[in-house]
């Protein structure tokens, strides 16, 4: 069950379908409700940075299969201006968006992988795998 499919963020509604996708692709892989809603809501956090910072970018969805193992990856990729402080954004209660701040950690701790790179003037690129337990 190998399949790819992207959601484009352009408009703030974008985030919506996105969550709904993801959410779709968690539970065709065999996930529970709670993992289904701990995915939908990393999603939505993905997504709503693009929005907010970056403006347009794109959520990917993934099934893994490797050996004994299903999960879902899911890339957020964007073309904004990038993140300065990776530190800074990776604490908690930090945000510059005036939200909770559970941002970028929040995901982390919901997600079993995450991975963040980002380029000044050219985006960011974030991978976050969920396993199948």
């Amino acid at each position: 069950m190998e399949f790819q499919s992207c959601v484009n963020i352009k408009k703030e509604w974008d985030i919506v379908g996105a969550r709904q996708l993801g959410r779709d692709v968690a539970r065709k892989i065999g996930f529970g409700t709670v993992d289904q809603a701990r995915i939908a809501t990393a999603i939505s956090e993905l997504a709503r940075n693009i929005y907010l910072y970056a403006g347009t970018g794109k959520i990917c969805f993934e099934a893994l299969d490797d050996m004994n193992q299903k999960g879902i990856s899911i890339v957020a990729v964007d073309d904004g201006p990038g993140i300065e402080e990776l530190s800074q954004v990776m604490e908690d209660g930090f945000s510059t968006s005036g939200g909770l701040g559970a941002g970028l950690p929040g995901v982390k701790r919901l997600m079993d992988e995450f991975d963040i790179h980002s380029d000044l003037g050219q985006g960011t690129e974030i991978k976050v795998v969920k396993w199948l337990r």
